[in-house]
């Protein structure tokens, strides 16, 4: 209790910059004084043919003996192809549909397996980045310095708490191994693109650290006012003084500035219009085995974002509508997280923690139009308490369960329980069934629960939406691991869905309301394999979505129509990825997405009218070079072009907004 006590005390004085800087400084220090441990050699990796995940669970575990869906991206592998966005990796995992405004730096979302596009639990080595409601932007995540990214589907809630309603994305940072090692890459191409970036690692079991920064921008794919150019910082400092101690910090900073000259229907109509957005995510993570069995684990997270829109008067002219407009907003959220963890006979793992978090929204705005100018303000905060325990146990040599229960307590919508549990079965070593059902639950949005605005008047009384969903799935490999297939179908029930409405039954009373409802059932089927000097993997995914209830929406042009499919869910998705080494010298990448037709809307006019999207297919091809290998004593060069969107393929994630045709890159590293 006198640590939940102490970390209650840092919760409630606010982790700030300075104490971010402080504890930053302390680990320069510790390296200082101890540099044989951040310079001590370590021993090479070997293939890790069963892989170990620690998402799915919070502890690390064996993937197959993990009930739900899960998929690892290594972050060393997707650089090497000349991938630099979070969002670009996220393509290839079988029951996400990744969705792009347009242009780069344009909003993006990850819809997985229908749900909505806030019902993914987005984390940075455990630090919740969504928005308060569960909103996440995935267009300004890099690659750089990621180890792996581990992706979760089915209901999360019973570790993560809000927004897990049908998956997690989580990205861990990399850690420094081996000997002191720096680097530094530039790449130039189409839409006067350049990136360049640097970095530096080192470490052993003792003492690591990893840094990276990179710089990016283009001039887009609008003739006009499309510029998009964003800095990235990230480290990881992590420390072991001995073999039951371990301790790390993570900062990450981003700073963006994306010009658009769009509507919200795609038109273009705007020539000095822009979105500023900085973030920074830090934490403080502490690990010690109190005995040879229990261990206790707490993290600190901290995650701000501060940005806004610009959108000044264009001329004197520009009076008509809409004119003028422009926001500020600071959006943060504060958690400490203390759990144990007591390992027990039979991989048998017991687990309980608390967890608090604090939320609050400072913004302000202004607009002008020829219906009257108006301000607006927003000062408001939450927190909200949770209490979780799960167990994990291997009670049979072929059998794995899990179970887990949660309770939330928030000061907006009170009590909300949510479970987990699953089974894994092994019929021989190379094949397994699993399956498994849990509640999951996403609270409401900041503008849902307190907006006071001419149009829009908050309700403080909105429940949560809510999920239920259940999943089986069965998984074969072959030739000792090298071939891999696997399939799994899911079944979720989407309810409570909070809907807007102008014309409230209370001409007095709130816009939002608990009021739509929609169903989303699939089957994932995946593959893979590693066969020499060939790698190889494909996923396929068939969903089915329905609007069971409406809500307040009528009319064919609403984003809900009972009946009808959820908006943007392609029925058939497919992807496939291959690598082909031809020597230490040279390989060749191939990415092919296709990606079936969808429903979707033209907000050009009003109301809006139904679309259907057409289906496409986009190829992406990168080949690379080693001129100077690396392993010697001169610094490696490593030269990479790369072309996405191969066959020009003219497409669209979102009605009205035109994806990037041709993209044609090439670049170099230096590796010392």
């Amino acid at each position: 209790m006198t640590t939940i006590r102490w970390l209650v005390q840092v919760f409630d004085a606010r982790l700030s910059t300075r104490a971010i800087l402080a504890a930053a400084l302390l680990c320069a220090t510790w390296f200082a004084l101890h540099p044989e441990q951040l310079f001590a050699l370590q021993s090479s990796d070997t293939l890790e043919l069963d892989p170990i995940v620690v998402t799915a669970t919070r502890i690390p575990t064996l993937r197959t003996a993990v009930a739900s869906t899960v998929t690892v991206l290594d972050g060393d592998a997707l650089r090497a192809e000349g991938k630099e966005r979070v969002l670009d990796a996220l393509r290839r995992v079988p029951g996400l549909n990744v969705v792009q405004s347009g242009s780069f730096g344009s909003a993006t979302s990850v819809l997985m397996r229908g749900g909505e596009s806030d019902y993914v639990k987005v984390l940075i080595d455990g630090v919740p980045v969504n928005d308060p409601g569960g909103a996440f932007d995935f267009a300004h995540l890099t690659l750089d310095n990621v180890d792996r990214i581990e992706v979760v589907r089915g209901p999360a809630s019973v570790l993560y708490g809000s927004d897990a309603i049908v998956g997690v994305v989580e990205i861990f940072t990399r850690r420094g191994r081996g000997r002191p090692q720096a680097e530094i890459g530039a790449r130039a191409g189409t839409y006067e693109s350049v990136s360049v970036d640097g970095g530096f690692a080192a470490g052993s079991e003792g003492a690591s650290v990893a840094l990276a920064v990179s710089r990016s921008s283009t001039a887009g794919i609008y003739a006009f006012n499309n510029d998009y150019d964003h800095l990235e910082l990230s480290g990881l400092a992590r420390v072991a003084p001995d073999d039951v101690s371990d301790a790390s910090i993570m900062l990450r900073y981003s700073d963006g500035d994306f010009h658009y000259p769009t509507d919200g229907s795609g038109r273009l109509v705007d020539e000095n219009s822009f979105q500023r957005q900085q973030r920074v995510v830090a934490s403080l993570q502490a690990g010690r085995f109190v005995t040879d069995w229990p261990e206790t684990r707490a993290i600190l997270a901290f995650n701000e974002t501060d940005g806004g829109i610009d959108d000044a008067v264009d001329g004197p002219a520009d009076t008509l509508g809409f004119f003028g407009f422009r926001s500020d907003q600071r959006v943060q959220r504060r958690s400490a997280d203390v759990r144990a963890n007591v390992f027990l006979p039979r991989a048998t793992v017991l687990t309980a923690g608390v967890s608090f978090e604090r939320q609050l929204e400072v913004s302000t705005n202004e607009s002008r139009s020829q219906f009257g100018d108006s301000e607006g303000a927003v000062d408001v905060k939450r927190n909200t308490s949770a209490y979780y325990v799960q167990g994990q146990s291997q009670l049979l040599d072929r059998l794995s369960l899990n179970a887990g229960i949660r309770a939330d307590d928030n000061q907006a919508f009170g009590r909300f329980v949510t479970y987990r549990s699953g089974a894994t079965y092994r019929f021989a070593s190379d094949t397994r069934v699993r399956a498994s059902v849990g509640k999951a639950f996403k609270e409401p949005t900041f503008f849902e629960n307190f907006s006071e605005t001419p149009f829009a008047l908050g309700n403080p009384d909105l429940t949560p939406e809510r999920s239920t969903a259940w999943e089986i799935g069965i998984e074969q490999q072959l030739l000792k691991g090298r071939v891999r297939v696997g399939v799994a179908y899911f079944d979720q029930r989407f309810r409570d869905l909070i809907q807007y409405t102008a014309a409230p039954p209370d001409p007095a009373g709130p816009y939002f309301f608990n009021v739509a409802a929609a169903n989303a059932t699939g089957l994932e089927l995946d593959g893979a394999l590693h066969l020499g000097s060939l790698d190889l993997g494909a996923g396929y995914t068939y969903l089915e979505t329905e609007v069971t209830d409406a809500g307040f929406a009528t009319g064919a042009g609403a984003a809900f129509v009972a009946g009808e499919k959820l908006l943007r869910r392609p029925s058939h998705s497919l992807n496939a990825h291959a690598n082909y080494r031809f020597s230490e010298r040279a390989d060749l990448g191939l990415d092919v997405n296709h990606v079936g037709s969808r429903d979707d809307r033209d907000f050009s006019g009003f109301p809006a009218s139904p679309v259907v999207l057409a289906a496409y297919t986009r190829v992406d091809v990168s080949f690379g070079v080693r001129l100077i290998p690396r392993g010697g004593r001169r610094p490696a060069v490593d030269l990479r072009a790369r072309v996405d969107n191969l066959l020009d393929t003219d497409y669209q994630e979102v009605f009205g907004f035109p994806s990037r045709t041709r993209v044609v890159s090439v670049g170099a590293r230096v590796v010392m």
